[in-house]
C-alpha cells in the first residue's frame, strides 16, 4: 500500500497575460501549498479495474468514475508501466470542491506519484509533470508543491523562497465556481475594460526573495476577482472581515470563491476565525500554515 497527501494551494497573485489558439490561458501566478490536504491510498488488486472509493462521506458533487482526474492519472501510469492488473484507490476528501484550491489537480498529482511508486514505474518528477500538464494546467505545480512562480499555462515553474512565518485563515463560502466560466468572464471583461489593473508579480517575487511578508501581501491581486467577486458578495465580505481582524491582507484564491487571509499572529488569526464562524458566511473554515514540499 502507498499513502499520499494531496495538498491544497492558494494563489498569492494571479495574472492572465493572454490566450493561446487552443483556448488555454497564459498566466503568471505565485502558488503556495497549504497544510490542508486530501489523503489517498493505493493498492494493487486482482480485479483488473481501477476502483476509487471514498473514505468517509463523499460529496454528491464529486464523481469518482472514469471522468475523475484520479482515474485518468492511474490509468496513464498503468499504461506506461505495462501493468494489466487493477488498482484500488481510497480518497479522504478535505480540500473544498470547486473552490479555487486545486483539489482535483492535487489529487491527480498525488495519484501520478502514488501509482508511479506502487508499480515501480521509475518515472522522474519531470516526466510526471509532463504527463500531468496534459491532464490539468495546475497538476505540474501540485506535483512540485511549495512556493513557486507559475507561467505559461501553468507548466513553467520556478521555485521561490518560502514565506516568512505566518498563519493562514481560509474560508470557503457555500457557493461553487466554474473555472471555465470565471476565465470566460474575464475574457469578456478584458475586452470591455483594457485599463484593468494587473498584479505586480515581479514585485511579489522580489519580496519573497527579501523575506518581506508585507511587501508580498501589499501586492495581493487576483484578476479573476473582477469576475467572481462581482457575482458573489460573500467574497468581499470575507476579505473585509479578515482585514478587520488584523490580516496583513486577504484575497480570493484561483477562480474562487475561497478567500484567504495572511496573519502575523495567532491572536489575530483566531479572532478572524471566530468572526467568520459567527457570521455564517463560510461553509468550510480553516486555520492553517504553509507547507514547503508536496507529499
Amino acid at each position: 500500500m502507498v499513502l499520499k497527501k494531496a495538498y491544497a494551494k492558494v494563489n498569492l497573485g494571479l495574472d492572465i497575460t493572454g490566450r493561446r489558439d487552443d483556448g488555454y490561458h497564459m498566466v503568471r501566478m505565485i502558488m503556495q501549498s497549504l497544510n490542508i490536504y486530501d489523503e489517498l491510498t493505493f493498492e494493487m488488486s486482482d480485479d483488473p479495474e481501477i476502483n476509487i472509493s471514498p473514505a468517509g462521506e463523499n460529496d454528491n458533487n464529486l464523481s469518482l468514475g472514469k471522468d475523475n482526474l484520479i482515474y485518468k492519472a492511474a490509468e496513464r501510469i498503468s499504461q506506461i508501466a505495462g501493468y494489466k492488473g487493477g488498482i484500488n484507490i481510497t480518497l479522504k476528501k478535505n480540500i473544498p470542491i470547486a473552490a479555487g484550491m486545486a483539489g482535483g489537480s492535487s489529487d491527480c498529482a498525488a495519484t501520478l506519484k502514488g501509482v508511479n511508486e506502487l508499480l515501480g514505474a521509475g518515472l522522474t518528477e519531470e516526466q510526471l509533470r509532463d504527463i500531468g500538464v496534459k491532464l490539468g494546467a495546475d497538476v505540474p505545480y501540485c506535483i512540485m508543491g511549495g512556493t513557486a512562480l507559475s507561467e505559461g499555462i501553468g507548466e513553467i515553474l520556478t521555485p521561490l523562497p518560502p514565506l516568512p512565518t505566518c498563519i493562514f485563515v481560509v474560508a470557503k463560502p457555500a457557493v461553487s465556481v466554474s473555472t471555465a466560466e470565471a476565465y470566460g468572464g474575464y475574457d469578456r471583461l478584458a475586452e470591455e475594460r483594457p485599463d484593468l489593473v494587473h498584479p505586480d508579480i515581479d514585485g511579489q517575487v522580489e519580496a519573497l526573495k527579501n523575506g518581506d511578508l508585507k511587501g508580498l501581501t501589499d501586492r495581493f491581486l487576483n484578476v479573476l476577482e473582477y469576475v467572481t467577486a462581482e457575482k458573489y458578495s460573500e467574497i468581499r465580505e470575507l476579505e473585509e472581515m479578515m482585514k478587520n481582524a488584523g490580516a496583513l491582507n486577504a484575497m480570493m484564491s484561483g477562480s474562487g470563491p475561497t478567500v484567504f487571509g495572511i496573519f502575523d499572529s495567532e491572536e489575530k488569526a483566531l479572532k478572524a476565525v471566530s468572526m467568520i464562524d459567527s457570521s455564517g458566511l463560510a461553509k468550510q473554515l480553516f486555520r492553517t500554515e504553509c507547507v514547503n514540499i508536496s507529499g
